[in-house]
């Protein structure tokens, strides 16, 4: 009897799904496997990036008018968690005034996940501090301190 590659591959995806959501809240899945705005933004006002310890990198971007972001992206090299952090990240963003935005925390982006594995947290801060550094960026450019938006 000949061995079904594909039975096999779908078993096994079943198998790691199930393992997956033992650990993860649907939320997370969901803008793990479908992430929102996951791109580089060419005509930004405000940019942040930041590397954490586990060597995942966080890219966030937004564009801002009437002091509201209108638009926002984000881009990682990290795993599905941090995948998943960014685009809840930018959900939350888009739409908020700069000062609302500013109060979006590691705290919140759990709330949203409905909590993670604690060796997973550390991704919903490396999203929080990127936003965070890109509304900075974009209060630094708009008071006229001619801060390079490719700076970090």
């Amino acid at each position: 009897m000949p061995f079904d590659v594909d039975r096999f591959a779908r078993e096994l995806q079943e198998e790691i799904m199930q393992e997956v959501r033992s650990k993860y809240s649907e939320t997370v899945i969901q803008h793990w496997m479908n992430p929102v705005n996951f791109k580089r933004m060419e005509d930004y006002d405000g940019y942040g990036r930041i590397t954490g310890s586990c060597g995942d990198t966080q890219e966030i971007f937004i564009k801002v008018e009437a002091n509201k972001i209108s638009d926002c992206s984000f881009f990682t090299d990290g795993c599905g968690t941090t995948i998943a952090c960014g685009s809840i990240a930018v959900s939350l963003a888009r739409g908020k005034s700069i000062l609302r935005a500013a109060q979006i925390t590691q705290k919140t982006i759990l709330d949203v996940c409905e909590d993670l594995p604690e060796e997973d947290r550390h991704c919903a801060e490396l999203a929080a501090n990127a936003l965070q550094y890109a509304i900075i960026d974009y209060e630094s450019a708009s008071l006229g301190n001619g801060k390079e938006k490719e700076g970090e």
